[in-house]
C-alpha cells in the first residue's frame, strides 16, 4: 500500500508516518519547511515531497499513485486567526480536491476533540452537535470548520473521508525534538517550576502512540462520513498535575484559578495590557474537554495504554531535556515570575493560614502541595 501523510514532520503526523513504515506501507510525507526535513530521518524509508497543504497542485503531485492520505497537518494555536483557519479549515477542502484529482480512494482527516466542543454532559461523543461557536475559540472553531469542509468536499467529489478527533496528546516525538510540541509544554513548565496556575477545567489525556494507531485503524476500518474520538483518560487539570507530582516526586505549588479570571485577562488584552496567560488559552483550560472513545473502541478496535505509562514517558523525556540544559534557564516571563512568587509564599507558610477559608468555602487555592 502507498500512503501519503501531511504533517509528518510534526508530533502526531510523525508517529502516523512511522507506524505506516513499520507496517510495511510505502510512505510519502509532505513538508513545507525544509529546516524540519531532518525529522523525517527518524521514520525510516519515507519519501519527502515538498508542498503547502493549501496548494492543490503540489498536493496532487504528492498524492499520485496513493491509495490513502492521512491529512494530519494543522495549526495548534489561535493566533494569527487567519493562519488557523487556513491550515485547519481551508486545507481540508484542498486536500480532498487534490485527492480526488489524484485518484485517491480514502482520506483520514485529523480534527480534534475541540472540533466537537466542550462536554455539555459527562463526556462528549461523536453524536454531539457543535454548539460552542459563539465562545470565540479560534482553534475549536477552525477545527470544526475543517470537518465541515472535508465532508462537503467528500460528498461533492466522491472521496471517502473518515474523521478522527484526538484529545490532548502526550508522549514523545519520534526524533526527541522539543521544538513545537505545544501539547506537552505544560509538563516541562511544571517540572521546571514555571507553571503559576491552572483552572479547574477538564481534559482528556491520550498517548501519541495510541493516537497514531487509531489513525491507521480509521484508515482500514472507519466508516466513511463518520468521526471517531481518539481519547484516553478524563481528568481535571489539577488531577493531572498532582499525578505528575506523585509519579516524578517533584512538587511545586500551583494556584487553582477561578473561572472568572478569564474575563479579567480578556479585559487586560482589550486595554492593550499583557496578562500572564492569553485570555483564549485560559478560557480553553476552564472548560470541560472530556470525551468518550467508546465508538472507536467498538468499531475500530481502538485501545489505550495505562495513563501512568504515558505520563512517565512524557515526564522522563522532559527531565532529560532539562538535564541537558535544552531550555534557557535564564529565560524570564511573567508566568515564571508569578510562579516564583507562589513558591516563595508557600515556603513561608502563608497559604496555611487560609486553610479555614478553603474549608468553609469548599474550594482549594493550591495544587501539588
Amino acid at each position: 500500500m502507498r500512503a501519503c501523510v501531511t504533517g509528518a514532520t510534526g508530533f502526531v503526523g510523525g508517529h502516523v508516518a512511522g507506524l505506516l513504515v513499520e507496517e510495511g506501507a510505502s510512505v510519502r510525507a509532505t513538508y513545507h519547511r525544509p529546516e524540519r526535513l531532518p525529522r523525517l530521518g527518524a521514520l525510516g524509508d519515507v519519501e519527502p515531497v515538498p508542498g503547502d497543504i493549501c496548494d492543490v497542485d503540489a498536493l496532487k503531485n504528492a498524492f499520485r499513485d496513493c491509495e490513502i492520505v492521512y491529512h494530519v497537518a494543522g495549526f495548534v494555536g489561535s493566533r494569527p486567526r487567519d493562519v488557523a483557519f487556513s491550515l485547519n479549515a481551508l486545507s481540508a477542502r484542498v486536500v480532498i480536491e487534490a485527492a480526488a484529482s489524484a485518484g485517491v480512494r480514502r482520506v483520514v482527516h485529523t480534527s480534534s476533540l475541540a472540533g466537537i466542543g466542550p462536554a455539555s454532559k459527562t463526556a462528549s461523543d461523536e453524536r454531539d452537535l457543535f454548539t460552542s461557536g459563539d465562545l470565540g475559540l479560534t482553534y475549536a472553531n477552525s477545527k470544526h470548520e475543517g470537518e465541515y469542509e472535508a465532508l462537503a468536499a467528500s460528498a461533492r467529489l466522491g472521496v471517502e473521508v473518515v474523521i478522527v478527533n484526538p484529545a490532548y496528546v502526550f508522549g514523545v516525538p519520534v526524533d526527541g525534538s522539543p521544538d513545537g510540541e505545544t501539547s506537552t509544554k505544560v509538563v516541562s513548565n511544571y517540572l521546571r517550576g514555571r507553571l503559576p496556575g491552572v483552572l479547574d477545567g477538564g481534559l482528556n489525556v491520550v498517548d501519541v502512540l495510541d493516537v497514531a494507531k487509531g489513525h491507521l485503524l480509521a484508515g482500514t476500518k472507519g466508516c466513511p462520513g463518520n468521526r471517531y474520538i481518539l481519547g484516553g483518560y478524563n481528568l481535571t487539570w489539577v488531577q493531572l498535575l498532582e499525578r505528575l507530582a506523585l509519579l516524578c516526586n517533584v512538587r511545586y505549588p500551583v494556584l487553582i484559578l477561578p473561572r472568572q479570571i478569564v474575563r479579567t485577562f480578556a479585559l487586560m488584552e482589550t486595554l492593550g495590557l499583557r496578562p500572564p496567560m492569553r485570555a483564549e488559552a485560559v478560557h480553553l483550560m476552564s472548560l470541560l474537554w472530556h470525551g468518550s472513545s467508546d465508538k472507536a473502541r467498538t468499531e475500530l478496535g481502538y485501545s489505550t495504554r495505562p495513563l501512568d505509562e504515558t505520563l512517565l514517558r512524557t515526564a522522563s523525556w522532559h527531565q532529560e531535556l532539562i538535564s541537558h540544559d535544552t531550555f534557557d534557564a535564564s529565560e524570564s516571563s511573567s508566568r515564571s515570575r508569578i510562579a516564583a512568587r507562589v513558591h516563595a509564599t508557600q515556603r513561608r507558610g502563608l497559604y496555611k493560614r487560609l486553610a479555614p477559608i478553603e474549608k468553609g468555602g469548599g474550594f482549594r487555592l493550591l495544587a501539588c502541595v
